[in-house]
């Protein structure tokens, strides 16, 4: 658990306030939930733990919030948010390692109705989240989440704020949906475009040649205005487009 300091910070973070929506994940015993209705801001609280649910239904059900006992990673979000507008929901959540870069590449993914989120998780998987070319995070979550968002990291959130303290440091990340994705999928369909980086980044240190053999044409490489020499770790999420337009298959 966070101190209110920290829970307080996140709140203001968020730049929610009157009229807005916000969903939480992992609301625990509701500090940062509570902290969220102090901003006039709409709550939705979902919690994991079927034991724990019951507490933060009595601590955060009177001052406003809706409490749903779910599993973030298997959760019907279209049921759970309705049919409400695309960009319309805020996302605000303390992620456990394990879960952060899943789900907030399934909800780019998926659940357009989140339009921003403030996440607080692992520092290293913040960075990896929110890397730019040439950065030693930089990834193919990266480029997924660069082909949906714009990603920072707006604080850093030390071990020793926990109690229990933990044995890593956090990040609070930053995630605003674009309005459109990067590359326009009338260019390349993302299913091809992510098909095209997995690979490229399944072996990093290769040469882009070697690494996409069989996938992309070496006349390809000159007519995406790609270096067959780059690495995977060089191309932002335009770039990579341009080459996947070009793939095979």
């Amino acid at each position: 658990m966070a101190d209110a300091n920290t829970v307080r910070r996140i709140a203001r973070l968020a730049e929610v306030g009157e009229g807005d929506r916000v969903v939480e994940i992992g609301a625990g015993l509701g500090s940062l939930t509570l902290a969220l209705l102090e901003t006039g801001a709409s709550v939705t609280a979902i919690e994991i733990d079927r034991r724990l649910a019951p507490v933060l239904r009595s601590v955060v059900e009177p001052a406003g919030a809706t409490v749903v006992q779910a599993d973030a990673l298997t959760l019907e979000w279209d049921q759970l948010l309705g049919s409400t507008g695309a960009g319309s929901w805020i996302l605000v959540a303390n992620l456990p390692y394990n879960v952060a870069t899943p789900l907030v590449a399934d909800l780019l993914d998926s659940v357009p109705a989140v339009g921003r989120m403030l996440v607080m998780v692992q520092k290293e998987a913040a960075e990896r989240l929110a890397a730019a070319p040439g950065h030693p995070a930089y990834g193919a979550v990266s480029v997924k989440v660069a082909y949906w968002a714009r990603a920072r990291v707006v604080g850093r959130v030390p071990r020793t704020v926990f109690v229990p303290q933990p044995n890593v440091d956090s990040s609070l990340l930053s995630v605003l949906r674009r309005p459109a994705p990067a590359v326009d999928p009338a260019q390349v369909s993302a299913d091809r475009l992510f098909r095209v980086v997995r690979a490229g980044f399944a072996h990093r240190r290769k040469m882009l040649r070697r690494s996409l053999a069989g996938m992309v044409a070496a006349e390809a490489f000159e007519a995406a205005g790609v270096r067959p020499e780059a690495r995977a770790e060089e191309l932002d999420v335009v770039t990579w487009g341009r080459l996947a337009a070009h793939a095979e298959g």
